[in-house]
This record gives structure tokens, sequence and C-alpha cells, in this order.
């Protein structure tokens, strides 16, 4: 089989001109970097704070949830948790790796916290965490 050189020439010809396009747009790319004119996002110090608070609370909550920590927000937020849902719970990750269990002492003994219940507690467990993050955060 015989290729055409004019055919050869037009592949190469058009595979320099790509070339240059990519090397403009990078120049284009960075000339708009360095005058600042690329893509920046900027948000108010309100929500720069309220996404600082949320990844404290986060961290308090797992805290919280992961180990017994000497940490007095988290004792605090616990004792909140104790006083609102009646009795203290522990939180316990089963080894058949089931998830986070939520367990509550009852007169029958320890029991599971149902869905409804975990859910409105880890709801309320965010929002005490939330409020007392607000409230100390400078």
């Amino acid at each position: 089989m015989t290729v055409n050189p004019f055919l050869v020439k037009n592949v190469v010809r058009t595979y320099d001109q790509h070339q240059e396009t990519g090397r403009r747009i990078a120049r284009f790319k960075k000339y708009m970097d360095r005058a600042g004119q690329g893509d920046s996002v900027s948000i108010s110090k309100e929500a720069k704070r309220r996404q600082l608070v949320e990844k404290v609370a986060g961290e308090i909550v797992d805290n919280l949830i992961g180990s017994d920590t000497a940490n007095p927000v988290v004792r605090e937020i616990k004792s909140q948790m104790a006083k609102e849902f009646g009795k203290e719970v522990l939180f316990r990750y089963p080894s058949d790796g089931s998830g986070l269990q939520i367990l509550k002492q009852t007169d029958q003994g320890v029991t599971e916290l149902t869905n409804g219940e975990k859910d409105a507690f880890m709801r309320r467990l965010w929002e005490i965490a939330l409020t007392r993050v607000n409230e100390t955060m400078l």
C-alpha cells in the first residue's frame, strides 16, 4: 500500500496547528492567572466562618462517637444529650461492619435505638455541636 505524500504532509501540518493552538491557550491561561482573572470563588466572612464551624463540629461529633475523650466541649455535649434523651448512650461499631450502633440503658437492659430514634438523636447531636462550637468560636 502506498501513502500519498500530500496526505502525510496534511496530517503533519494539522498536528503542528493543534500544537500551536495548545501553546497559545497555555500562554493565555498563564497570563490570565497572573492578572488575577482566572477562576476564583470568593465567599463572605460569614460563609467562611460557617464552614469552619461545621468542620469543627464534625470533628467534635467524630470524637464524641469514636472514643472517650477528655475534651470539655465533648463532655458538655454528652451531658446535654443525656439530659435530653434520658440516659447516657454508648456508641459502638460492631465487628461485622453493620455500621454505627447507638445503645441506651433501659429497664430491660441495653437496647439499640431504632432508626427513627437514631436519626432524631444524630440530628439533635449535630445541632447541639454546631450551636456549642458557634458560641465558643471567636
